[in-house]
């Protein structure tokens, strides 16, 4: 093309161009990465250093924390920042770098979701082969797995869409580099290489959704037959917040991605863009200590008996 012009930044679409606003944007999401960043912290910090939460179920979460600290810190401290000098550019390496990041912190998030999935209907349908099944090497293997295996992924969307040429304009209309919002930038006709990248992400996504969903309708076959009451409260406890965070997930990664993209910038988009990039990493801390009494009861150990008489940390599964 005669005017095709080579693209060396981006710029999001801000949420206001008044400054006050700005600065009420910076505060709102600086509230929100703190929230995410304690809550996380906490805890990694609780089942790392309380020997009763070396668990393969715990082991799992701390994953999952860590995950959620990489996903919100991809994201937001850019648009911090952005607000705070008002500002929206972001450099193309470095819009490289976010998406890859971002697809690779939301896919291993979900393959611990899947994981999780896994313990649980081992943990409650098959208990005396618990431990011979979700041992140590078995628990590393997959974590190894769940990190692996969403480098290749996210390299495949991050290449499909850097591989285009930009031309018509480099306004992201978001808050944060996003695969949709980047391919209308685009001068190429790239809807037959995104179509078959969508439909194998559909399949790879629906296959651990199936997964889940049939672990979870054996593990309540499983739960009612537990005679007893107080049993029956204690597993359901382990399994109704993980079925909340991946419903979380899933309903917000089902609202940005399979839904058209639109040509104009809007205010909800913008809000839909907020609630899947910075919801459930600010959240799943609280869904999962809400309802858990081991965590809040490391908690308070953790507080009271480690930090302040420094106890030397005990390593995982010990």
């Amino acid at each position: 093309m005669s005017n095709q012009t080579t693209v060396t930044e981006f710029l999001f679409q801000e949420f206001s161009n008044v400054q006050e606003l700005q600065l009420l944007h910076f505060a709102i999401f600086l509230a929100a990465y703190l929230a995410a960043l304690i809550g996380n912290l906490l805890v990694i910090v609780v089942v790392a250093l309380d020997h009763h939460l070396h668990t393969p179920m715990y082991f799992f979460l701390l994953n999952l924390s860590i995950l959620d600290l990489g996903t919100i810190s991809v994201t937001v401290p850019k648009s911090m920042g952005n607000s705070l000098w008002n500002t929206g550019l972001i450099s193309y390496a470095g819009c490289v770098a976010q998406v890859f990041l971002f697809f690779f912190f939301a896919t291993a998030n979900f393959a611990f979701l899947t994981i999780m999935a896994y313990d649980r209907y081992i943990a409650i349908c098959k208990p005396l082969h618990y431990e011979t099944i979700m041992n140590r090497r078995a628990c590393v293997q997959m974590a190894v797995s769940a990190w692996v295996s969403a480098i290749p992924y996210s390299a495949l969307h991050t290449g499909n869409t850097f591989r285009l040429p930009f031309c018509r304009s480099n306004i992201v209309n978001k808050f944060f580099c996003d695969v949709p919002q980047l391919l209308q930038l685009s001068c190429s006709d790239s809807y037959l290489s995104e179509a078959g990248i969508l439909a194998f992400s559909v399949c790879l996504y629906l296959s651990c959704f199936v997964f889940i969903l049939v672990s979870y309708v054996q593990i309540f076959t499983a739960v009612l037959r537990i005679p007893s009451e107080q049993g029956q409260h204690k597993a359901f406890s382990t399994c109704v917040p993980h079925l909340i965070v991946v419903s979380l997930f899933l309903l917000t990664g089902i609202s940005a991605y399979l839904k058209p993209t639109s040509s104009t910038p809007s205010i909800l988009d913008l809000i839909e863009s907020v609630l899947y990039a910075i919801l459930p990493p600010m959240v799943n801390p609280v869904i999962y200590s809400m309802r858990n009494k081991e965590i809040k009861a490391g908690l308070g150990k953790v507080i009271v008996c480690k930090i302040f008489t420094g106890k030397q940390v005990s390593s995982f599964f010990s």
